[in-house]
């Protein structure tokens, strides 16, 4: 099972002084608006920071892109991995529709 590119996402209460940390640590803006999230990256490293849109940690994957958000060639949908999942006894929240296209669901670990 292929899950693409992978990053944690972070609640942050202050976005500005959590970018310049990560800064600091070698990490650039990669992505996001910078006023309400910020995706930072460092070589394959990616972080996402969020301010006031969640309150816990997320394991994001990306299935159909790379680190670099490049459409990867091949790769597992979305909708199959979270029935694999689901038969693996998961349970599976916020699932993703049954269409094609972009999709999202959550599991949470125990």
């Amino acid at each position: 099972m292929q899950l693409g590119a992978f990053s944690i996402s972070l609640p942050v209460k202050d976005l500005q002084a959590s970018m310049a940390f990560y800064e600091k640590l070698g990490f650039h803006r990669f992505g996001g608006d910078g006023e309400h999230y910020a995706i930072m990256k460092n070589g394959r490293a990616l972080v996402g920071l969020f301010q006031g849109m969640f309150k816990e940690h997320i394991l994001t994957f990306n299935p159909g892109w790379d680190e670099d958000a490049n459409t990867l060639p091949e790769f597992t949908d979305v909708r199959q991995i979270k029935e694999r999942l689901k038969a693996q006894g998961l349970e599976v929240l916020q699932e993703a529709g049954e269409d094609s296209g972009p999709g999202s669901f959550v599991v949470v670990d125990p």
